[in-house]
């Protein structure tokens, strides 16, 4: 059996293999347009024109359903696993909640280009990247609490570097992001996609998007730390038939009699 075929550790590889090619599809079909510099774009300047953000939109969507997908079935693990601990229990559900919200923020990203409704697309970041930091600090938690009996202390260390990673990439993003604007007074920097090196505010423009890089490599990254635990669930759906019949009033002669049933919706062989 190959390693992706075992329990469920094909959706987070799944949702970081395909994440990585939105943005680098996006890329490079930007750059042969003309549309950005080739040097370190932001991510959403590579998303902004046709036709690459009619993809880019639709394969962030995608990854956005990869990523609900993803932190219910980590919930449903760590719920699992978990014994009475009432407080880890409510850490738990306070991470799916984070993470449904970041998954969500990935859709308004990608659907609210910064040139057409710069507010909206930087709420969609800010729920991406900033609650996705939550996220990741809250799993990093648990991981503290669950190793060594659950996990290992070097997946906790892992996910501590990965944290440490996204949040130094936030502040440096931040910081540079502020420079930027108080240099650039008057530009309309949300649709400035050339940049000349020279200019007022190149450098901090350049820290700027490389942090953005790094945030969001660092952010993808988290969950290459699910694979290893995907390996060991598993989860099924179970159709409960109430009635043997879709009737609302009388029911006919023919369907009279019969058992009603409960039939898995996902069934094994025995």
């Amino acid at each position: 059996m190959w390693w992706f075929q075992q329990g469920l550790c094909l959706l987070p590889a799944a949702l970081v293999v395909w994440t990585v090619a939105s943005f680098v599809f996006a890329y490079i079909t930007a750059v042969v347009l003309r549309h950005v510099d080739p040097l370190v774009p932001y991510i959403s300047d590579t998303g902004t024109l046709a036709p690459e953000r009619c993809v880019f939109g639709i394969m962030m969507d995608v990854s956005a359903f990869l990523g609900i997908a993803t932190v219910y079935v980590r919930y449903k693990q760590v719920e699992a696993l978990l014994d009475d601990e009432v407080k880890l229990r409510r850490l738990n559900f306070v991470g799916l909640l984070l993470g449904w919200m970041s998954s969500f923020g990935m859709c308004v990203v990608a659907n609210f280009q910064k040139t057409t409704f710069f507010p909206m697309h930087l709420v969609g970041a800010i729920l991406t990247f900033g609650v996705g930091a939550i996220y990741i600090l809250v799993q990093t938690l648990m991981s503290h609490y669950m190793q060594p009996h659950i996990h290992s202390k070097t997946t906790f260390v892992v996910r501590l570097t990965i944290l440490v990673w996204t949040l130094g990439s936030i502040i440096s993003m931040f910081v540079s992001s502020v420079i930027m604007y108080s240099s650039l007074s008057g530009v309309d920097v949300p649709r400035k996609l050339h940049w000349i090196p020279g200019e007022p505010g190149y450098v901090p423009h350049l820290v700027s998007t490389v942090s953005e890089w790094f945030l969001a490599f660092s952010f993808i990254s988290f969950f290459l730390t699910y694979i290893r635990d995907f390996q060991k669930i598993n989860l099924r759906a179970v159709a409960v038939f109430q009635s043997s019949h879709l009737y609302d009033g009388t029911v006919p002669p023919s369907r009279q009699n019969r058992p009603s049933e409960t039939s898995p919706l996902l069934a094994g062989t025995t």
